[in-house]
């Protein structure tokens, strides 16, 4: 069964993996965001797709209208 939803992960970690393994298991595209310090961790390997924000760190999470751009 596919599905045409895609779903957003604006985290990292082990919470942002199991989101990404459930949505898959569900048929639901993945698309994880990252900032550069990020690039290489678990879940944006194994997302659908993975778009590095701009800006270093934990900051780079916090622009929001960036984010919303993406989604």
């Amino acid at each position: 069964m596919t599905s045409n939803l895609k779903c957003l992960i604006a985290n990292r970690g082990e919470i942002a993996v199991r989101v990404v393994r459930t949505a898959a298991a569900r048929g639901i595209e993945t698309v994880a965001i990252h900032s550069p310090d990020d690039a290489g961790a678990l879940h944006t390997q194994i997302a659908d797709k993975a778009v590095q924000l701009e800006g270093a760190g934990v900051a780079a999470y916090l622009d929001v209208s960036a984010i919303i751009e993406i989604a």
